[in-house]
Order: C-alpha cells, then sequence, then structure tokens
C-alpha cells in the first residue's frame, strides 16, 4: 500500500497503515508530535503502537531539534543476522542442547559476563577502534560514571522483554543466526537522564506532553545529549557484533564436522538518530521503531516468538524518509497479554520452536503481536523481501 495522509498541526501525518485501526491514545501521540515547532515530517510504520511520548513505529524529521523522548530509553536498540553454510539437515532432532549452549555463552535477562568480553575473546572478531570507545565514557554525562563497570560487563549480553536470540532456516532450508538487542542498562540510563534535563528548558515548558521535550542546535544541552546518545548507538552495535560472534563460536563448536562458514552479517538500528538530507534541508531524523530503508539498504524485520521473520531491502521512498518498520509491532500491551493468554497458549503457539514456553514469557506470546505478513505487505512500496525465515530455537531472557 502506499501511505494515507491524516491532517497534523504543521505536517501532515503520513501512514502505512489504516489509520482506523491505530488505537485512539496513539493517534493522539502521533497528533501531538505534529505540533511541535521543529518538525518537518512524520511517517508511521505499519507496526504503529503507543509509546513514551512518541509512538513505537514513527519516523520523526525535524530541523536543528531532536526528542530524546523520541529515540526512546533503549538507544540503539536494533538487531543483526547472518546466513551460515549450515542447512536443515544438519540440525539434530532435538535442539534443546544448542539452546542451552547459546544461554550458557551469552548472558540473558538481568545477567551480565563475570568478567568483561572483547572482541579477543571472539574468534576471527576485529579489535579496532575498541580502545578507543571505550576511552570516550569518561566524556559521558557524570551521571553514569559510576556505571563503567556494569557498562563493560553487560556489553555481549542479551536483556530481556521482547530482545533474542534465534536460529532460524529460510525458505530453502538454509541455517540463519539472528538476535536484538540494545544498549543495555548504559543506554537506559543515559537515555532517562537527558529526557529529565530536555523537560527542565524553558523552551518546552509549552509543549502539549512533557515527554516530546527537545533539545535544540547550537546549546551545551543538546551537545551533550549528541554525545552521550552516538556513543550509547554504538554501544549497541557493538553489544550485537559481540554477541554474533559469540554465536557463531557456538555454532563452530556445536557443528564441527560441519566448518561452518557464515556470510556478511546484516546489522540495523531501530531506535536512534541520524543525520540526513531531504528536500536540501539537513534534518535529524529519529526512527523509534523503525529501520533505515534506502535504496539497496538490507534490513531485518522480525515477527514474533513463532511467526518468524523478514530479511528486506530498502526501496528508498523518501516519503517515508527511506524507513521501514522495525517488526510486527505489538497489539496488546504486556499486562493484556499476561492476563489474556496462559502457558497452554503458548506452547500452542510455539509448537515447533525449542524455547521457554513458562509464564516468564507469556507476555511475548505470539498473539499480542500484529500478524507479520500483513505488516510486511502494507510497506511494498518501501522494502522488498529478500528471505522469509522461520525460527527452530528461540532464547529470550
Amino acid at each position: 500500500m502506499s501511505y494515507t495522509e491524516v491532517p497534523g498541526a504543521r505536517v501532515s501525518i503520513r501512514m502505512w497503515t489504516d489509520p482506523s485501526t491505530v488505537d485512539d491514545g496513539a493517534m493522539q501521540q502521533l497528533r501531538n508530535v505534529a505540533t511541535l515547532p521543529w518538525i518537518k515530517g512524520l511517517a508511521v510504520m505499519p507496526d504503529v503502537h503507543y509509546g513514551k511520548g512518541a509512538t513505537v513505529g514513527s519516523v520523526i524529521a525535524m530541523h536543528g531539534a531532536v526528542c530524546p523522548a523520541a529515540v526512546g530509553v533503549d538507544i540503539g536498540c536494533g538487531m543483526s543476522a547472518v546466513k551460515t553454510s549450515l542447512t536443515a539437515n544438519d540440525l539434530p532432532g532435538d535442539l534443546s542442547r544448542l539452546r542451552t549452549r547459546i544461554e550458557q555463552s551469552i548472558p540473558v535477562g538481568r545477567g551480565l559476563h563475570r568478567d568483561p568480553v572483547t572482541p579477543a575473546d571472539v574468534h576471527g572478531m576485529p579489535t579496532a577502534g575498541w580502545d578507543d570507545f571505550w576511552s570516550r565514557f569518561e566524556g559521558l554525562t557524570p551521571a553514569v560514571h559510576w556505571r563503567a563497570e556494569r557498562a563493560a560487563q553487560q556489553i555481549g549480553t542479551l536483556g530481556s522483554g521482547n530482545h533474542f536470540v534465534e536460529v532460524c532456516l529460510d525458505e530453502s532450508g538454509s541455517v540463519w543466526l539472528m538476535l536484538h538487542s540494545g544498549s543495555r542498562n548504559i543506554g537506559k540510563e543515559l537515555a532517562e537522564f537527558h529526557i529529565g534535563e530536555a523537560q527542565k528548558l524553558p523552551h518546552n515548558q509549552g509543549l502539549v506532553d512533557r515527554d516530546l521535550a527537545v533539545f535544540v542546535a547550537d546549546t551545551p544541552q543538546m551537545a551533550a545529549y549528541r554525545n552521550d546518545l552516538f556513543w550509547a548507538q554504538e554501544y549497541a552495535k557493538r553489544n550485537r557484533a559481540l554477541m554474533m560472534g559469540l554465536l557463531q563460536d557456538v555454532v563452530r563448536k556445536e557443528f564441527k564436522k560441519a566448518r561452518v562458514t557464515f556470510d556478511q552479517v546484516i546489522s540495523c538500528h531501530h531506535n536512534y538518530v541520524a543525520e540526513e538530507r531531504y528536500d536540501g534541508m539537513d534534518l535529524l531524523v529519529t526512527r523509534k521503531g523503525a529501520i533505515r530503508a534506502g535504496a539497496g539498504d538490507y534490513g531485518i524485520i522480525p515477527g514474533s516468538m513463532g511467526t518468524g521473520s523478514y530479511i528486506v531491502r530498502g526501496l528508498g521512498n523518501t516519503a517515508a524518509f527511506n524507513s521501514a518498520s522495525h517488526g510486527a509491532g505489538r497489539k496488546m500491551s504486556r499486562g493484556a497479554a499476561k492476563r489474556r493468554f496462559t502457558t497452554r497458549d503458548l506452547e500452542d503457539q510455539t509448537r515447533g520452536v525449542e524455547c521457554r514456553k513458562d509464564s516468564g514469557v507469556v507476555d511475548e506470546i505470539p498473539g499480542a503481536y500484529k500478524p507479520i505478513e500483513k505488516v510486511i505487505d502494507q510497506q511494498r512500496d518501501l522494502v522488498e523481501v529478500v528471505a522469509k525465515l522461520k525460527q527452530v530455537v528461540c532464547v529470550k531472557g
């Protein structure tokens, strides 16, 4: 489908979904964003749903300003995936051992590494830039300096919520590895600090929603936020790279006889800010629950823990600021999912997937998410499908 335009105060709201299917709370958030004095465009992805300040699944383009709540508290959250030389015939009938080995190698939930993991600990992983990255930690806001040790122990770890590590099969039977994670606790603390700082600024006092507080260009507050934001985005990217390296090491050890090789890793943020140019204007483009889908850009759009995912290639649709959805998107809150579904429902909806099937992950049940096939169909003018994947192992925190 192409987009539907909904009138907004300063810009129209371009929606790659039927506006009548978006709940009232999310629609109000979109209208609120459209009132911001700095806004130049707003694109809404088919996985849109209610968030903090700004909806998840929205792309906000502003001139000379950025809203930290519109990035989200998991700065740099995103996906990585890689095709392997393995096929379905190489996999054992019982995948529980493989799942256990992954969980032993990559801490999940609130877990962390007892000793920090570095690229030197991962087979063939380049170490360039690692020391420089960590040397910049002292340049972050002093409010997080006491978290240095924890940040070092959490890099290379999964977290909880909708984060996951998966082993998947594509339609030709090739095995893929995929994971979803972000900037862990350090990203959350940086985000919450700067959201609080933005809310104190005089120019934000008249906003319709205090969570839409922004930093404006050429101010010390904007400079401080950009410094911390871009560091946290790099942390998230390095976190995924480390986990992918650890995951590949697990697979190498488990399938020694197959001498596994791996294609180029595909990686993309979906909670981040980028400096981009549209219609002759330099803009700060915030993607909250959206990936970049410039012409030829590879991306990953996951479904839920029982429905599979898509590898896509961007079509470069500038009406959407070269963006696409970041996943299926929730159709009900975590609390509502826990009230609605049982562990029996979870077992039924994840049949054939080696994964947790206990009450601790009922809120991640496939039934709590929008149908991924419909979400993909609604953005055929944003991306083209390269591969459809179905998970056989899913590790969650």
